[in-house]
């Protein structure tokens, strides 16, 4: 058995050393804090009109609130996942945790919007590397084979968090107020923050497997070079925010398009943009199990799904957008945004199997930052520039054929993958039958 940069053997029986019911559990609090973490930041959405009125705030004041967190998250992720993954990620998402939920309290009793500003600042901090280091303490404590379906189920939490937020939020201002929905979000986000580190602990979590499979196999000695030394895993960080430019793009733009081809009211043309997303986050959870069963036996097919994900997602949605309005076009829609974010599960899977273990959680800030920096942030703003030009639906029509760059980046790693891995490894290629008959897998 060739060993990975990550505790897990390749059986089913496998799980690091850790109890499966207990893995589960991890799995559970982590996630249930990454819901908290959405809600938090976007159940300010869900206010803005409240807070226009009552502050008599202008769109760019509002903006601003709503925009500095994203910005935190993207200054302080790389950072802060490297201090977790030096210093223990159980009590760093603990603090993480605690500190975003005070900050949202802060939220509920901002008496201005200087206090209002300073609250949403310190939820920035305090959620900034949560994302990339608490998908590292998920995947350590299940078998190498399940990565794709964790990663891409963790990252669908956002998502659902986000859509629970802002339905939730709504609701508890219309018969509490603004500052009720603040303090619920905080309330159960500190409630988590206090569970977690009573539940999860560090010794209970530690790759023991892969410290013993370490001292047979040549040590990487600098781990820290293994998140940018080959070439498949930067193709991936490049691919991954690629294909998220896509999707990105069309969660933000889809309730204004609604609103202006589909003439749907705000409120209606909300709650399609949520199906929209919960189909994408969905597909994403879906996409992700397909990647771990195809792909158990042979580990490069990852790569080769990513690129189909990319190539469906540009033909289904290229067909839509070049679709008059009507149910035909949303079904497409619907059905190219679960494709669309079907990378997330692989490339997660990846950067894992091309990071040393140590360093998971940077890796994953690492591949946040590039999701963030290649496509969560230029998509939106770029295709409003666009949309300014040549009308939103024009817009739409190019959008899509991103993915066809993204998928020519995941067939760049495809090349180097199996190489870089077994560089990982500090070992060649395995033949495919030993010299005793028996079969080698890698």
């Amino acid at each position: 058995m060739a060993f990975h940069p990550i505790a897990a053997d390749d059986d089913d029986s496998s799980g690091v050393g850790v109890a499966r019911q207990y893995a589960w559990i991890v799995f559970a609090l982590t996630f249930g804090l990454l819901i908290s973490d959405y809600m938090s930041r976007q159940v300010l959405n869900a206010v803005f009109p409240l807070l226009k009125s009552e502050w008599a705030l202008s769109d760019g004041q509002l903006g601003l609130l709503s925009g500095i967190v994203a910005l935190m998250v993207g200054l302080l992720t790389f950072p802060l996942s490297l201090m977790a993954d030096r210093f223990g990620r159980v009590k760093s998402l603990a603090l993480m945790a605690f500190l975003w939920s005070v900050a949202t309290l802060g939220c509920a009793l901002a008496q201005d919007y200087q206090q209002m500003f300073i609250a949403r600042f310190m939820v920035g901090v305090g959620e900034a590397a949560y994302g990339s280091v608490g998908i590292a303490v998920v995947i350590s404590v299940f078998p190498k084979h399940m990565r794709a379906t964790l990663a891409s189920a963790f990252m669908a939490g956002g998502m659902f968090g986000s859509v629970l937020g802002m339905a939730l939020g709504g609701a508890i201002a219309a018969k509490l107020g603004w500052r009720w929905s603040f303090a619920g979000m905080s309330l159960f986000g500190l409630f988590l923050a206090v569970l977690y580190p009573l539940i999860v602990k560090e010794a209970r979590i530690a790759p023991k497997r892969a410290a013993q499979l370490a001292n047979k196999v040549a040590a990487v000695k600098r781990p820290l070079s293994t998140l940018w030394s080959s070439r498949s895993v930067v193709a991936t960080y490049i691919g991954s925010g690629l294909q998220l430019f896509v999707g990105g793009t069309v969660m933000v733009w889809i309730p204004s398009y609604l609103n202006r081809y589909y003439d749907m009211p705000t409120d209606k043309a909300g709650g399609m943009a949520a199906i929209i997303v919960l189909c994408s986050g969905a597909g994403m959870i879906l996409c992700g199990m397909l990647s771990d069963r195809l792909c158990r036996n042979s580990p490069e097919r990852k790569v080769s799904l990513a690129i189909g994900f990319c190539l469906g997602s540009c033909l289904l949605l290229s067909a839509a957008f070049a679709l008059h309005a009507g149910p035909v076009q949303l079904a497409l829609i619907c059905l190219g945004m679960a494709i669309a974010t079907g990378t997330t599960g692989p490339a997660g899977a990846m950067v894992a199997n091309l990071t040393h273990y140590s360093v998971h959680g940077t890796a994953f800030a690492t591949l946040t930052l590039a999701n963030n920096l290649l496509g969560l942030a230029p998509g939106p703003f770029l295709t409003g520039r666009v949309s300014d030009l040549i009308g939103l639906h024009a817009a739409f029509q190019l959008v899509p054929l991103v993915s066809l760059a993204a998928a020519a980046v995941f067939f760049y790693a495809k090349c180097h993958y199996q190489k870089d891995i077994a560089r990982l490894e500090g070992q060649s290629l395995p033949e495919p039958v030993s010299a005793a008959g028996i079969e080698v897998k890698l």
